[in-house]
C-alpha cells in the first residue's frame, strides 16, 4: 500500500494503471514520432522516458501523495462522462498539432 503525506494508505492501483498506460502511450507513440522528425533513436528514447519519468511523477503526486481518501465518493456519471470526452478532445487536438506540425516540415 502507498501512504500519503499524512500517513494515510492508499490503494495502489489507480496510480500504478495511471503509469502503465503513461508507459504504453510514451514508449510507443514518442519514439516513433521523433524519429520520423529525424532525432536519433538514443535521444528519442531517452526523451520519452523523461517524458514517462514526468508523467508518472504527476501521477503519483496527485493520485497518491496529496490524495484524501476520507472524501472519496461515488462520482455522477454526467461527470465522469465529461472528464473522458474532455480526455478525448485533449489527445485528438495534440494528434492532430503532431500531425500538422509533420506535414509542415
Amino acid at each position: 500500500m502507498f501512504r500519503t503525506r499524512d500517513g494515510e494508505t492508499v490503494d495502489p492501483v489507480p496510480y500504478l494503471v495511471v503509469t502503465a498506460l503513461a508507459f504504453l502511450g510514451c514508449f510507443s507513440v514518442l519514439p516513433v514520432y521523433l524519429l520520423s522528425v529525424g532525432v536519433d533513436r538514443p535521444a528519442a528514447v531517452g526523451a520519452a522516458g523523461v517524458v514517462f519519468v514526468g508523467l508518472a511523477t504527476a501521477a503519483y503526486y496527485r493520485m497518491v501523495w496529496t490524495a484524501r481518501p476520507a472524501l472519496r465518493g461515488e462520482v455522477p456519471p454526467e461527470r465522469r462522462l465529461r472528464r473522458v470526452l474532455y480526455a478525448a478532445l485533449v489527445v485528438v487536438a495534440v494528434l492532430v498539432g503532431l500531425t500538422v506540425a509533420l506535414a509542415a516540415r
